[in-house]
């Protein structure tokens, strides 16, 4: 579908008028304003469909900056940070993309000069987090301030996708997979042991029908949601229970909101990108792998797929993830075969 991949400058001159008729003359200038759906890949805008906020934007996560995004100000600078934090042990939280390419086309990049087609060769891997902070703030706070990591997308909960970097860039979200992958952190509390509920109990209070609903605890502050008051559900009222990496948990499901974000995204990568294949891991009977992918398997998988796919002390996106809903939305936009 051309919408999901048409292109446009990230700044594109409309029109110059000139008046007058002498030496002097009083230029007009109107820019192009970008649509609010558009995701940044080696400098190049791709409509999604979706609410995106970038780095660029008013309310967006810039993970290009050094400083600490929610520290006091006169403590965010990289000198005292890395005094304060010891595992900030980079001004950078991201790094240069090294797989996938060669010596020539690495020095030729390596200043930030990446290319659409030089960079459709490297990525070839979506990989889904759930964040276990609740939300996008949480989450990039997580990040940028205590850990020294990054990712290129964060899902909040309202369905807003922040993008943090450029695709060009090397996000240090999944280990061995970073180099080919593209990130995401989708807003959620997490998977946990059944009887362990206190986490669940605190987010999901139940409303006066006894439906759970999603409340930010007070101490977070405002939540910053794109949307406003927003008050959000799972998308399954019950608490989801599952195997995942050969551990039982309990988990509520991500909202309404995000699938239909996470679909538009999917969708728009795997047009971005042609070696992103739209699907995830199968075992021989077509069902969900819930379980790291051998090495070898791993190596030679191109697609969507998990973080517990990727490590085996992980198992986000939960039990709660449904697969067929993103894949099968993202396939229908792509008018591919379910």
């Amino acid at each position: 579908m051309r919408k999901f991949h048409r292109p446009v400058g990230l700044i594109a001159l409309l029109a110059v008028g000139l008046a007058g008729t002498s030496c002097r003359t009083t230029q007009s200038r109107t820019f192009a304003p970008r649509q609010g759906d558009e995701i940044i890949v080696a400098g190049q805008l791709f409509h999604t469909g979706t609410r995106v906020v970038t780095w660029m934007d008013p309310g967006g996560y810039d993970a290009y900056r050094v400083e600490r995004r929610f520290s006091p100000l006169d403590e965010s600078g990289w000198e005292k940070s890395k005094n304060a934090i010891k595992e900030l042990t980079n001004p950078n939280r991201y790094g240069l993309r090294r797989d996938g390419v060669t010596p020539e086309e690495l020095e030729r990049v390596r200043g930030g000069g990446w290319d659409l087609p030089t960079l459709q060769k490297v990525v070839d891997q979506f990989v889904v987090h759930y964040d276990a902070s609740g939300i996008s703030k949480n989450c990039f706070k997580t990040l940028q301030d205590f850990r020294g990591l990054s990712v290129h997308f964060m899902l909040d909960v309202d369905g807003t996708i922040y993008q943090t970097l450029d695709l060009k860039e090397r996000a240090s979200h999944a280990t061995i997979a970073n180099s080919r992958s593209v990130g995401v952190e989708v807003a959620n509390v997490g998977a946990h042991p059944p009887g362990v509920s206190r986490v669940l109990d605190e987010w999901y209070p139940r409303d006066p029908a006894g439906q759970p609903y999603l409340k930010v605890p007070e101490r977070f502050g405002d939540p910053m949601f794109y949307r406003k008051e927003f008050t959000g559900h799972p998308a399954r009222p019950a608490v989801v229970r599952g195997v995942v990496q050969g551990s039982d948990l309990i988990q509520y499901d991500f909202t309404p909101e995000q699938y239909a974000a996470l679909v538009k995204l999917t969708a728009a990568l795997c047009t971005v990108f042609p070696k992103l294949t739209c699907d995830y891991p199968r075992d021989a009977t077509g069902q969900l792998i819930r379980r790291k992918l051998p090495d070898s398997e791993l190596k030679a998988y191109h697609g969507v797929l998990g973080h517990f796919h990727v490590q085996t002390n992980k198992v986000d996106p939960g039990p709660a993830f449904e697969w067929d809903i993103v894949i099968g939305g993202a396939r229908r936009l792509l008018r591919l075969p379910e």
